[in-house]
């Protein structure tokens, strides 16, 4: 991206976004790692500490310490002591969504340790204390309960016990184990995880996507076949909500061009198809999810005919439709990227940023106004943040190490 002017979008421009996120997320923290912050930045009364948010916030965090913000280091520590104590299960392995909830709900869910190895690969490369032995016993949960060899991918949730296994698949979990599997490989120096993300990468878009309209299929049952009805009856879940999410489809055409540099710069064979798929989901999303109804934004969820289903605008969706379009016009120079990313950043610039209360919006209703069907509250750090660092980095090695190289640079 061009850096000659301030107009939103610019570097100097995402530079001075950056600061104000991670200070309106500092109240987030809890005695026990962070809970889930209100529209006006501050903790309700009862605000659980969770597995999810610490995880986010220590990877953020753990970037913001790189990068010299001077209150960062000590919350990726605070973090890091949640993770490693009362969230995690001390008797059986893995982490409970909410720190001591071994009365409460156990299951141990691919998406949440994905996001503890990331949070943990994070801090190994902030040089944070305690960091290493986390990731050590993350990548071991992964490897010995969630990664399938025979599937190629993760497989979704277990009991406490990890002797019930869910009869599902999920292509959100299977996305975000893509981006932790980056950061494994660059941390653990080893290609074996660039091997794995390209299996999961081929099997949730080079083989369902490309056969959906180049939008991801979400949710598959244990054999890998598309579950179309699934939670038809609730449709506008957080997670695993009815249809196709376009914001996923911009997520993965990024995640797969870190993918292809990842594998060139470790000089491993990368095919054709990452870069191809990337620009077609990129089509995709934006043809069927930006400003569908009439209304500018990107609606939640599509039905399988392409119409919209929940249509409200999430902040996640835009953070990550600009860091796609920034990822492609870095990967190919064309304009129309360079035009895509202008438009979703004076949107992000014009409806999210809440200039009043601190951070953005993180849901608006169908007419551009805040709202909280879906999500409430602020508690999100961890996609805006990143947006505001993406499009200043190359497109590998991973966020945590290039920010890390970027300094070094410096």
């Amino acid at each position: 991206m061009t850096t000659s002017q301030t107009t939103a979008g610019d570097h100097a421009w995402l530079r001075a976004q950056a600061l104000p996120l991670l200070q309106f997320s500092r109240q987030a923290r809890l005695p026990v790692g962070f809970g889930a912050l209100d529209r006006f930045g501050q903790l309700p009364a009862g605000a659980l500490s969770e597995t999810m948010q610490t995880a986010r916030m220590v990877h953020s965090f753990a970037i913001a310490h790189l990068q010299g913000v001077p209150f960062a280091a000590e919350l990726v520590d605070h973090g890091l002591a949640a993770l490693i104590g009362p969230m995690r299960d001390a008797r059986y392995g893995g982490w409970f969504a909410i720190a001591d909830a071994a009365d409460g709900d156990t299951r141990k869910p691919a998406y949440l340790h994905a996001f503890v190895a990331l949070a943990a690969s994070s801090a190994v490369v902030a040089q944070r204390p305690g960091a290493a032995e986390l990731l050590r016993e993350a990548v071991a949960v992964l490897e010995k309960h969630f990664w399938s060899e025979e599937e190629g991918a993760l497989l979704e949730s277990w009991n406490r016990e990890w002797t019930e296994l869910e009869a599902y698949r999920g292509g959100n979990s299977n996305m975000h184990a893509t981006e932790a599997f980056l950061a494994l490989a660059d941390v653990l120096d080893d290609s074996r995880w660039l091997d794995r993300a390209l299996r999961i990468s081929e099997r949730v878009i080079h083989q369902h996507a490309s056969a959906a309209g180049y939008l991801p299929v979400e949710h598959f049952d244990a054999q890998w076949q598309p579950l179309p009805a699934y939670n038809d009856d609730n449709r506008a879940d957080g997670f695993r909500p009815y249809g196709q999410t376009p914001g996923h489809g911009f997520e993965w055409a990024r995640l797969l061009l870190h993918l292809e540099a990842a594998r060139q710069r470790a000089g491993l064979a990368s095919p054709t198809w990452l870069a191809e798929d990337a620009a077609a989901l990129f089509e995709a999303s934006v043809r069927l999810g930006w400003a569908v109804d009439g209304a500018p934004g990107i609606v939640y969820t599509i039905d399988w005919n392409g119409a919209p289903v929940v249509r409200e605008r999430l902040h996640w969706t835009l953070a990550e439709a600009s860091a796609a379009a920034a990822a492609l016009h870095q990967r190919t120079g064309q304009a129309q990227y360079e035009a895509a990313y202008r438009m979703f950043w004076q949107y992000i610039d014009q409806h999210l940023i809440d200039r009043e209360h601190g951070s953005w919006h993180h849901e608006l209703d169908p007419a551009n106004q805040p709202a909280e069907r879906i999500w409430a509250g602020k508690p999100d750090l961890y996609h805006a943040y990143q947006a505001t660092l993406l499009p200043q980095l190359p497109l590998a090695p991973s966020l945590a190490s290039g920010v890390a190289l970027q300094q070094t640079a410096r």
